[in-house]
């Protein structure tokens, strides 16, 4: 039976997105809310709503049991998790699949199996993605460490085998600090994620983050729809993201592109998904794969014209891909802005009442937010209020774009990071696309200083 009733299980602009995608597929949806999201956008737009718990995360969108129970009385025949929250939750897929009721995403054993760092890493291989020199999985005591980091040479790096966020990765320079990292990063990884295993990998000096959007139907068929470039980084958590990179060749791109869909046929994968690579010297090496949408989704619609939301739910509903990869074409250059409410250079979060809201606008101009004049921000969730997503048929023209659209958005009553956009911007490595991961944080360190 067809999907006719979604029931969106997450909050915010992503939850704005799924429902917009459904309605103009003729598919009613169900939002779920805590009490603090009460009148929350996404809330008042959709059809029918659920109040699932209190404000914190823990009672309401991670109380799976609430959201099974809000599914039922709904009558809801799909479940979307958007990104965050229960998405990459294997057990939830499968308890949402055992209640007869569509799961909009991978496969449970997939999202398992890329969850976990270290089995990611080897499934990886075996499919013929290119792998960061490391050791073969879980590193257990400090002789078998020092064996590895001597045999992939220093420096290296050190990683929690579950979770993200930076939490349990430690650079380690020289042999004499290997025991006592090891150590730290075990004792953060069993505190953030309850799991302290952790592996070794060769720590890469200048690299950038970029990442390729692929698709699956579940039955072997899978295509790319090309890369991001997700470089521009604070504490692991990306800023601004840019499609295509700045730094790939159209044959890189088809080459790296043509290696993910294949890995993704041979692994049947059903959905979207990202894998994220490192790029240094124009070497890729894996580092993991999202089993989800991604918050930076819009630029690679915007440069490809795929709504990737609305094809996760076709294929979900157990239709082929709509599009074949020699009809994906890369056109012209797109680039978001991840608008936070936080002070733009201490980051410190600023929730409260958004007094006045104007969102830019024009052509080729997106803005993705739940935000109105009068609503509320609560302290409870990411910082993230709305994103600001520019499309040119240059990057020249985009970054122009862009500037203008960052001096048209308004938002009062909160800081937002807007202002660091806007200096980002006028930075000339930012605007020449000759920037790393680390090129961030080591410019807010100059500024700073």
């Amino acid at each position: 039976m067809a999907i006719r009733r979604i029931l969106i299980a997450n909050r915010g602009e992503i939850a704005l997105r799924i429902h917009r995608a459904a309605h103009e597929m003729g598919i009613e949806t169900v939002a779920v809310h805590s009490t603090a999201d009460v009148d929350a956008m996404h809330v008042r737009l959709a059809d029918h709503a659920v109040c699932i718990g209190p404000p914190p995360a823990t009672e309401s969108y991670l109380n799976v049991a609430n959201i099974i129970s809000a599914a039922e009385v709904a009558h809801c025949d799909a479940v979307h998790p958007g990104y965050g929250f229960l998405s990459e939750n294997a057990k939830f897929a499968e308890i949402v699949e055992a209640h007869d009721i569509k799961w909009i995403g991978p496969k449970p054993e997939h999202i398992r199996t890329m969850g976990d760092k270290v089995a990611a890493k080897q499934t990886a291989g075996e499919l013929g993605l290119p792998l960061v020199p490391g050791s073969d999985g879980a590193v257990s005591d400090y002789d078998e460490a020092r064996k590895v980091a001597a045999g992939i040479g220093y420096p290296v790096i050190i990683k929690a085998a579950s979770g993200g966020g930076g939490r349990g990765m430690k650079v380690c320079e020289a042999e004499d600090q290997l025991e006592t990292l090891m150590q730290q990063a075990g004792s953060e990884a069993k505190a953030a994620f309850g799991d302290a295993t952790v592996y070794i990998e060769k720590y890469l000096g200048d690299p950038r983050h970029i990442e390729f959007q692929v698709f699956g139907d579940g039955n072997g068929n899978a295509i790319h729809l090309g890369e991001r470039d997700c470089s521009l980084q604070r504490r692991h958590q990306k800023v601004l993201e840019e499609a295509p990179s700045p730094v790939l060749t159209p044959d890189e791109r088809n080459r790296m592109g043509m290696i993910c869909a294949d890995a993704m046929q041979k692994m049947g994968y059903r959905g979207a998904g990202t894998i994220e690579f490192l790029w240094e010297d124009g070497e890729f090496y894996f580092i993991e794969m999202n089993t989800r949408l991604q918050v930076e989704h819009p630029v690679t619609e915007a440069i490809t014209g795929v709504d990737l939301v609305r094809e996760q739910i076709r294929i979900a509903d157990g239709k082929p891909l709509s599009v074949e990869q020699d009809e994906i074409a890369f056109i012209g250059h797109a680039i978001e802005c991840r608008i936070n409410a936080e002070d733009p250079f201490t980051f410190a979060p600023s929730p409260g009442e958004v007094t006045y809201y104007h969102a830019a606008g024009g052509m080729h101009v997106r803005v993705d937010s739940g935000l109105y004049a009068g609503y509320r921000i609560p302290p409870y969730y990411d910082s993230m209020i709305a994103k600001l997503i520019v499309y040119g048929r240059t990057r020249e023209g985009c970054i122009m774009r862009l500037r203008r659209a960052l001096e048209e958005m308004v938002v009062e009553g909160v800081k937002t990071s807007i202002p660091l956009h806007q200096e980002l911007l006028r930075q000339n490595d930012v605007l020449s696309g000759d920037y790393s991961i680390k090129w961030l944080e080591e410019w807010l360190k100059e500024r700073e200083g």
